[in-house]
């Protein structure tokens, strides 16, 4: 990725009091046929998660493919129903919420999606696609919503004078914009950005996330950035959640997690970041084999059949979250193990 994405220490968030967004024990199964009768077979998309965003910050979901981050991320949207778990956003229960108090929500929490093609109406004008959630929500007259319109994408970087074109007009990079500025629009607290540069060409992703981390400091806009490049958060996180087949695997601060990652998991991720430094490769970390089919998740820990360092007790025993520093939690035996050696020695 060219260019470089830099966050200002200004905009580094300090947590005095609670998390604008908690999840806790989040569980999405989707039911699925298997063989010629079916059986409801269940795929485990997300088993069990639990994380919190604070105000201003900037909190990365980081995984391969089919690790369930975007699934993840459309139950914080609501836009499918969790099977188990609870969602609290600014003291709300999420999931309870109805009507009027749904439609606030909704408000205050807004998406941005992969594909900026596919997210914006084809047929609407960039103008309409960005007064969307103002009519939406109704905010402000007619000629409010219009000057409202125009200040947003000059905030995002475009010609106020776009708002007259439609979307196959732009670039893919306008058209990710163009989805920014309609998720600015009703003033949200929280965004929820899905792969919002990987759908862009490297050349441009370095733009669109400086825009991002640009709009997090001016705004003080928390952020749920999912990904499944580590090299694509490195620089704009203050905190990195890693998932694997479901699960949380290890969790900390941006700088924690790159400078000492503690899950095999984590260590493989980081390897795959092309890096002009040799030095800083890491041994035996590579990443072999394909994500296991979250339909028979493996029995133990879900990674030990792709891990370097896998022990017996990783075939029949779910390895626990353990502190590994201040906010730095990861789960795996073998670095638990080490923990513990480490500490008794002389």
């Amino acid at each position: 990725m060219s260019g470089q994405v830099m966050v200002s220490e200004e905009a580094a968030p300090v947590h005095p009091g609670a998390p604008i967004l908690q999840v806790t024990g989040l569980v999405k199964h989707f039911s699925t046929d298997r063989g010629l009768f079916g059986g409801g077979a269940k795929l485990h998309a997300v088993d069990g998660v639990d994380l919190e965003i604070f105000p201003g910050e900037v909190l990365a979901v980081v995984g391969e493919s089919g690790s369930g981050k975007s699934t993840l991320a459309r139950c914080i949207l609501r836009l499918i129903d969790p099977t188990a778990g609870r969602i609290v956003f600014d003291g709300q229960d999420v999931l309870a919420l109805k009507g009027r108090r749904l439609a606030g929500f909704r408000q205050q929490v807004q998406p941005v999606f992969q594909d900026p093609f596919s997210s914006i109406d084809p047929r609407w004008r960039v103008g309409t696609s960005v007064a969307e959630a103002l009519d939406a929500f109704a905010i402000g007259a007619k000629a409010e919503r219009r000057a409202r319109v125009l200040d947003l994408l000059d905030r995002v970087g475009l010609d106020p004078s776009l708002a007259g074109r439609r979307p196959h007009e732009l670039s893919g990079g306008q058209r990710q914009r163009v989805g920014i500025a309609a998720a600015l629009a009703p003033s949200p607290r929280l965004i929820v950005a899905d792969e919002p540069v990987s759908a862009l060409d490297v050349s441009v992703q370095a733009q669109v996330l400086n825009l991002l981390a640009d709009l997090q400091r001016d705004l003080r806009l928390a952020i749920l950035f999912v990904a499944h490049d580590l090299a694509v958060v490195e620089h704009i996180s203050h905190r990195v959640a890693v998932m694997y087949l479901g699960k949380i695997v290890e969790t900390g601060p941006t700088d924690a997690v790159f400078r000492d990652p503690r899950h095999p998991y984590t260590k493989a991720l980081l390897e795959a970041i092309p890096r002009p430094d040799p030095d800083r490769r890491m041994e035996g970390s590579a990443l072999h084999g394909e994500i296991p089919s979250p339909i028979a998740p493996p029995s133990g820990c879900r990674f030990r059949t792709r891990c370097p360092v896998a022990i017996g007790r990783c075939v029949t025993e779910e390895p626990e979250m353990t502190a590994f520093g201040v906010g730095h939690t990861a789960a795996c035996h073998v670095a638990r193990a080490e923990q513990q050696d480490d500490h008794h020695r002389p």
